[in-house]
């Protein structure tokens, strides 16, 4: 195993993989990097499968079968991704045993064409917890406003919830708030809180490519000099908020009733930008408690040549204010750039479904 990747579990990070495929699994694939790179989680969505549809010779054998069926595209499209989790949830399953429930866990994502809508939600995210039928699964429900009442009503019946796209500290904190009230509802139902999991992927790299693209257009010295800032800032202050619910009197006694921590998970971490050190958003990102999860190309690139130090959050909280307030005071409208960065997020996923409808769609025909 790379020493880096070693330093990081060392840290306390998890290393989860943003990535699945039929080829992956049947291939042994991801049974090789949970040994060799310490993989511990799995995570997914809409443009991860939509890409893996479109490759190789994997889903044959299945989308024959559902064509011979004549199911619809839809059905399809939840045979076929439930089909790969459940497989990723087993080849973690002893992960998961040996880390008590923590990690080993695979995440799939409702239908994000739902996103703005509560109870079709809330409806996707049971039949999805009752289709795969795996202890080690996590829903992902995005973190929109509508998304929010959706997070309590899933972790209230006992569903262990990944919550997605989240990119403004103020929706980060509703996020907790929706997971805390989650948690007292399942308490006061007698559920077994120690078996309801559930982590908040806060998204690094898009908050730079926006803002960088903001500061070219400021186009100044000392906008200049605040590209590749903000991104880092930003989840470091998300940690802090995490901080302060965490040593509320309203977590301690959910805690000493067996809840788990919701565990803030750092997504999108595979610079996009060039100039950036493809290591960024991981060296910059480390703090017990954490995951990253990780395209394969910025794992091995950590693997290879990460600079892991130890606590890169913790003890930074006043450089990220101050990065965030230059930030402000330069121009930038960090309200609009979160708004503008969910609503890009929903849209793109929603984009990347219909991507895999159709790309279902056409293999069913020539399965036909």
């Amino acid at each position: 195993m790379s020493e880096n990747l070693s330093k990081l579990t060392k840290f306390g990070v998890s290393i989860w993989l943003d990535d699945i495929s039929r080829e992956r699994l049947r291939t042994g694939n991801l049974a090789a990097l949970i040994r060799e790179k310490n993989v511990t989680g799995v995570t997914s969505n809409p443009t991860i499968f939509a890409s893996a549809l479109s490759k190789g010779d994997a889903y044959d054998t299945q989308l024959h079968d559902l064509a011979v069926r004549k199911v619809s595209v839809d059905e399809a499209v939840r045979a076929i991704t439930t089909f790969d989790i459940r497989w990723a949830a087993d080849v973690l399953r002893p992960v998961y045993d040996a880390t008590s429930g923590v990690d080993g866990r695979v995440s799939i994502e409702v239908d994000p064409r739902l996103a703005r809508e509560t109870e079709a939600t809330i409806a996707e995210a049971r039949a999805l917890w009752w289709l795969v039928d795996r202890p080690n699964l996590f829903i992902k429900i995005p973190a929109t406003v509508e998304g929010l009442p959706a997070i309590t009503a899933a972790i209230a019946e006992g569903i262990s919830v990944n919550v997605t796209l989240i990119f403004s500290l103020e929706r980060y904190r509703a996020v907790m708030d929706a997971w805390l009230d989650g948690l007292e509802q399942a308490k006061a139902k007698g559920l077994d809180l120690s078996k309801i999991e559930s982590v908040a992927s806060f998204f690094v790299s898009r908050v730079d490519s926006e803002i960088d693209a903001r500061l070219d257009k400021i186009g100044t010295s000392e906008a200049l000099e605040l590209k590749g800032k903000a991104a880092v800032a930003n989840a470091r202050l998300a940690y802090a908020a995490f901080e302060e619910v965490v040593n509320t009197p309203r977590w301690q006694e959910l805690r000493a009733a067996g809840a788990r921590p919701q565990r803030p998970l750092w997504a999108s971490t595979g610079t996009k930008n060039p100039d950036y050190p493809d290591t960024l958003y991981v060296d910059e990102l480390v703090t017990a408690g954490t995951v990253n999860t990780m395209p394969e190309k910025t794992l091995n690139a950590v693997a290879d040549h990460g600079r892991i130090s130890g606590d890169t959050i913790r003890p930074f909280y006043e450089a990220a204010w101050n990065a965030m307030a230059a930030l402000k005071n330069i121009g930038i409208d960090y309200d609009d750039v979160v708004r503008a960065l969910e609503d890009e997020g929903v849209d793109k996923f929603a984009a990347s479904w219909n991507e895999l409808l159709e790309t279902v769609t056409t293999e069913l025909g020539k399965a036909r």
